[in-house]
């Protein structure tokens, strides 16, 4: 039997650099912004399991946040919209909030770069239940031995990279 794709949302993913760079995966759920740290940044290759750890959730408005959150405020650092689009749930009977509480999401992504299948997968590695995996399906948008990160380093928004200062020019 197929899965049902339904329930489409908001993601967004924001490039931050804070004390280390990393990128945050934010998707809308009852309200607010379920968001996950991934220190290497999502891949596009099947092969490629992301560490991704669950933090505090967000308010949905900051998903069109790009600047810089000032020094001695939580998560000081520069941030722009790497990615942004729509998920969908793939799922017969579950909600995205009960994947969730199950430990395990598959997800189709609609977005500027991240495009097609991904689990979110709650593990026991690390010793806590924060710590996810972000892994890509097998499908028409996987694209093993990329570097997504680093092929497609800009802002959806501005064309900017992340140190390009607000207010720079614009990339063509």
């Amino acid at each position: 039997m197929r899965e049902a794709v339904r329930d489409s949302r908001k993601f967004i993913v924001h490039k931050h650099r804070a004390r280390s760079l990393h990128y945050d995966l934010r998707l809308e759920s009852q309200g607010v912004l379920k968001s996950w740290a991934v220190p290497k940044g999502p891949s596009l290759d099947p092969g490629q399991k992301r560490l991704a750890v669950e933090v505090e959730d967000h308010p949905l408005g900051y998903g069109d946040f790009e600047g810089v959150i000032p020094e001695g405020e939580y998560g000081a650092g520069k941030v722009i919209i790497w990615d942004r689009g729509s998920f969908e749930v793939r799922s017969e009977h579950e909600t995205f909030e009960e994947m969730l509480a199950r430990g395990a999401a598959k997800l189709v992504l609609r977005g500027e770069k991240l495009r097609g299948g991904f689990a979110l997968v709650r593990t026991k590695w690390g010793g806590g239940k924060n710590n996810w995996l972000l892994i890509k399906e097998k499908d028409d948008d996987a694209r093993p031995g990329s570097e997504i990160t680093a092929e497609e380093p800009l802002s959806v928004v501005t064309g900017r990279d992340i140190d390009d200062p607000p207010g720079g020019k614009d990339h063509d």
